[in-house]
This record gives C-alpha cells, structure tokens and sequence, in this order.
C-alpha cells in the first residue's frame, strides 16, 4: 500500500466529534485509505464497516431515528461508510450519529462530491472534516520509491497517469484504463439519471480530451456534439462533480482586451484522457505532447494545493490578441506566471503585458526537465 500524503492529518482529526468525510473518483483509492488509516485501532477498537452499494444498507438507514442506529452502532466505536453517496438520507444519518453517539468516530467516502456534499453540508454543518483523495501525486509516489526513480517515470506517468491499480499493475495499464473509462467511472451519475443519454457524455468527454490545453466554448462543443449548450453545460458540471475533470478560468482583471469569461478544462488523471481518446502511444510518436505536459502539469498542481490547504486562486491568462499564460496563481494579490514547455530546449516567456499589468513576483517556464519544483512543492 503506497502511503498516502492525507493520511497523517487525517489520523490527527480522528476522535473530535465530527464527521470526516473523503470524496474522490471511483478508485482512487478511498477505501484503502481508510484501512490504512484505521490499521492503528484494529486491536483497540471495534469497527462496523458498511457499504452504501448494498442494497440491505441503504434500506437500513431509511427513515433514520437515534433508536433505530443504536442497535446498529452496538458496542463499536469506529463506523466507516463506503459509497455512502448512494444513502438517501446521508446527511440525517451521520447528523444523528455525530450527536447522539459521541464516542463514534464516523467515517463516510463517495465518489461523487455533487451525491455527497449536497446530502451533508447543511445537516452536517461545524460537524465534519471534509477531504477530497485524488489520483497518487508526484510526492506520493517519490516518497513510495524514491525521487531518480519517479523522474525515470515521467512518461509513464504522462501517458498512462496515476491510478494506484495503473501504477502497481502497469502491465495491465491499458485494459484497466479502457475498463475505468468506460461507464464504471460514470456510475454514480448514470445512476441519478441525469445522464439521458450516455453516448452523449461519450462524445462530450472525446471533445474535451481534444482540446486539452486550449479555452473551451461550449457552444462549439454543442455544434460538434449536435446537443444545446446547456446539454453541454449541465454534462461537464456533472463530469466535474464525479471528479473526472476539472475548470480553470480566465483571469480578468486590469488589462481591458483580456478574454473575460473564457475557461480551460483538464482531466484529474492523464490516463483516463488518453483512454477517452484511444491512443496510449508513446512519447515521440505523438503530436499533443504538450497538452499532455501541460495536463499533468495542471493537475498535478491542483492536486498538490488541495493537499497543502493553499488557499490560492488558479487561472490561465489570454488576451483577444492570443497574448497567453498557461497557468497563474493568485496569493494576496501578488501573482505566479508559468509557461509549460515539454521540450527544455524550446524557450518560453511570459507576456510583457500582463507583467506590465500585474504584481508578479514570480515568472517561470516549466519543462521536463525541471518541473519537479512545481508539482512537489509551492515555491
């Protein structure tokens, strides 16, 4: 099991009353999470492990009552709720538990933060810790083996990305990646039945992995698709709630031509948008190296932030006139500029107008060579 960075700070919030909750895609690993998490108290406490895909279970919990969970929660001290998304009534359950049982500590996962959150947040409000697993990052896997070697990894990681069973099992990468792609990724909202038709997400998804790296318009992907833009709209929101993707912006701000409302759209995981589209070729018989880059890149990052609680804004920058950076943060005010270049030999530099614009106290290009300072650490 390859330790993951959460582990110890969730370990520290055990036993305080609350609820934690830990969302993520489909197997990324949450369930080993928790028995990592738990394999201290195994011998000192009692733990009740149930899954919400059971049928029995979310029957249980219908119409939920203090009563009722008692002669469920018995003489255990440690409740752990896998997919606890496909519970009804999630949220009124774990309320209950976390007031009425303050001994139990109670552990909830799901794979969908639109299922979840939506259930827990206003009945679990001041009553939980919340956390969000992604794919294995960059420190992760470097603190598993060890940094030459997770370098060495670098276009393993580009093409078949990081899904804990991709990186124990390579040699079956491509088939677990094509399985994983498919519908079970989507299963939570095929579930909900807000997905009319699959074939659609299908398609939608494909266009996106296409245009990796460049600003979405959703209009465009309509026409592509032949759907409304607001098929289009609702089915990304729906793909960005089951963590499969996600949206960066662009900043506006003080630059009058700047593009105002445009947007990028990356995959949390490199590997599941090369199986979106098919192609699991190797380096240098592709021509999207540099939106792959770029991808890891972006969510590698994303991912280190949501991990180090940085409370930082993320945005890519473009002028009408296609003046662009691939990726800014804003801290206080003060700005971040990164260019991404797989080639290290390619130059790049950042806009002499939005320096002009804008307090930057940081310009860097990103390659291959050196991008292990921006995925393992915030500068």
């Amino acid at each position: 099991m390859i330790e993951r960075t959460l582990l110890k700070e969730v370990k520290s919030r055990l036993f305080r009353q609350k609820v934690i909750t830990i969302m993520g895609a489909r197997q990324v690993g949450k369930s080993t999470f928790v028995e990592m998490l738990l394999a201290d108290f195994r011998e000192s406490h009692k733990i009740l492990t149930l899954n919400g895909d059971d049928a029995d279970i979310r029957d249980y919990f219908t119409k939920p009552n203090a009563t009722k969970l008692k002669i469920l929660i018995g003489n255990h001290t440690i409740i752990f709720i896998d997919e606890a998304q496909r519970i009804e009534e999630i949220g009124l359950v774990l309320k209950i538990m976390v007031d009425n049982f303050k001994n139990v500590q109670i552990i909830a996962t799901g794979s969908s933060s639109f299922e979840l959150s939506n259930k827990i947040n206003e009945p679990l409000t001041g009553r939980k810790f919340e956390y969000t697993l992604f794919p294995l990052t960059f420190d992760e896997m470097v603190a598993e083996t060890n940094y030459i070697e997770e370098k060495r990894m670098l276009e393993q990681r580009i093409i078949f990305g990081s899904y804990p069973e991709i990186i124990t099992t390579p040699h079956d990468a491509k088939d677990l990646l094509k399985w994983l792609s498919g519908s079970y990724l989507y299963k939570d909202i095929l579930a909900l039945g807000e997905i009319q038709k699959p074939v659609v997400l299908e398609k939608i998804l494909k266009a996106l992995a296409l245009q990796v790296g460049n600003e979405v318009k959703y209009n465009e992907i309509a026409k592509l698709v032949k759907v409304s833009s607001q098929t289009v709209e609702k089915y990304i929101d729906l793909l960005e709630k089951a963590f499969v993707i996600f949206k960066l912006p662009a900043l506006s701000g003080n630059v009058r031509n700047e593009i105002k409302k445009g947007k990028k759209i990356y995959f949390y995981d490199n590997g599941i948008r090369n199986a979106v589209i098919g192609n699991f070729n190797k380096i240098d018989s592709r021509t999207d190296i540099g939106a792959l880059f770029e991808n890891y890149m972006v969510s590698e990052r994303i991912k280190l932030l949501n991990y180090q609680r940085k409370d930082v804004g993320s945005y890519f920058w473009r002028t009408i006139q296609q003046q662009e950076i691939d990726y800014i943060e804003v801290d206080n005010q003060e700005f971040s500029a990164y260019e991404f270049k797989w080639n290290p030999q390619k130059r790049g530099k950042i806009s002499k107008t939005f320096l002009a614009n804008y307090n930057t106290v940081l310009q860097k290009v990103i390659s291959s060579e050196n991008y292990e300072e921006f995925v393992s650490h915030t500068p």
